[in-house]
């Protein structure tokens, strides 16, 4: 039987950069620069995650399962992804013997997500323009 590989091709050209004139191609940095989306966070469960995290001081693994409707190895991939990109702490003990994580927010994670808001109030803004 075959394997499939789900890796991304490496010899695809890069896409082209969107005109001055389209909404997308219009938003821009302070030196000019266009911006672009962190990956990291764009991903529908990690925005989630992080979301969940900037309004709630710590949440533990069960209450951000709970809160997101995930499944326990959707949400431990996508918290290992942020915590390895430096925006979420995970602090892990005890309550009797049962395991137990708990999940914050860290400074840098908190920046990420308020360049990402900004970048997207700013792809609102511009298609709304156009």
């Amino acid at each position: 039987m075959a394997k499939h590989s789900h890796a991304r091709r490496l010899d695809r050209p890069a896409p082209a950069p969107l005109p001055a004139t389209s909404p997308l191609g219009a938003v821009q940095g302070g030196a000019g620069e266009a911006l672009e989306l962190d990956r990291v966070i764009h991903e529908r469960m990690r925005l989630a995650i992080v979301s969940a995290l900037a309004v709630n001081p710590t949440l533990s693994f069960n209450e951000l399962k709970r809160l997101l409707d995930t499944t326990d190895g959707n949400l431990s991939v996508h918290a290992r992804k942020l915590e390895d990109a430096g925006y979420v702490r995970c602090s892990k003990s005890f309550e009797g013997r049962t395991p137990r994580s708990d999940y914050e927010l860290t400074g840098s994670g908190r920046q990420a997500l308020q360049r990402y808001l900004s970048h997207m109030e700013a792809l609102i803004r511009a298609t709304r323009k156009a």
